[in-house]
């Protein structure tokens, strides 16, 4: 009776998942169709804990202005902290600010300064780290947590493997990112588990005008298009 009783409870974790595909291609096509109207832009990364008056959360804002100014529009993740500073950079800046809002018992809201037909909501991380990747033309990565550092680690690890074409992660902070930067360098290059040139798109830098500079010349004589 227990085993009849255990198999049935599998078998509805399976319709479950099954009619769940539908549910994910739905979110797929409401953000290929929305994200790729919208054009260029560049992705801000950063925890949602950062506070305005913070260092950072300013920086934040002037990177997005920068970048906003230089043409591009920007993609955060909708939320608050560092990604609310990049949606309000590119709004001061009168640019295309993007929210790629995603459904968190904590932390998650809406920040104020998305456009309001460029706020998308998602259900699951997955799909909405696929709509990072794919219509990003840099990734600019400010001091963060867990998800801060997934969004790198996957950019990184696509690009490695030749899954999406290169472009550029720009990790903002000397004092944050040079200690990780170290460990790769002298622990994951010393033990050839990755090859130099595998780093050879990673920049840190400190100010807003490196960041803008760093894309404009990769961008120089390329083509500006979806990653894949």
């Amino acid at each position: 009776m227990r085993k009849e009783q255990h198999h049935k409870g599998w078998n509805e974790i399976k319709t479950n998942d099954s009619w769940a595909i539908f549910k994910i291609m739905g979110e797929f096509v409401m953000g290929f169709e929305k994200m790729g109207s919208i054009g260029p832009c560049v992705s801000i990364f950063g925890s949602a804990r950062t506070k305005p008056g913070d260092k950072y959360y300013g920086l934040a804002v002037s990177i997005a202005e920068s970048i906003a100014n230089a043409g591009y529009g920007v993609i955060t993740g909708g939320g608050p902290g560092i990604m609310e500073a990049g949606n309000k950079g590119a709004n001061l800046a009168g640019g295309t600010s993007v929210g790629l809002n995603i459904d968190l018992p904590f932390e998650q809201h809406d920040n104020p300064y998305i456009d309001s037909d460029k706020s998308l909501d998602f259900d699951y991380f997955f799909v909405r780290k696929v709509m990072f990747v794919k219509y990003s033309q840099g990734f600019v990565v400010m001091p963060g947590g867990f998800g801060t550092l997934d969004e790198l680690f996957e950019a990184i690890t696509l690009i490695q493997t030749n899954k999406i074409e290169k472009f550029p992660i720009i990790l903002v902070g000397t004092e944050f990112w040079s200690g990780l930067m170290d460990w790769i360098k002298n622990t994951m290059l010393e033990m050839k588990t990755i090859s130099a040139h595998d780093l050879d798109l990673i920049k840190i830098v400190d100010t807003e005008d490196e960041v803008v500079d760093i894309i404009d010349a990769f961008y120089k004589g390329r083509n500006l298009s979806p990653n894949f």
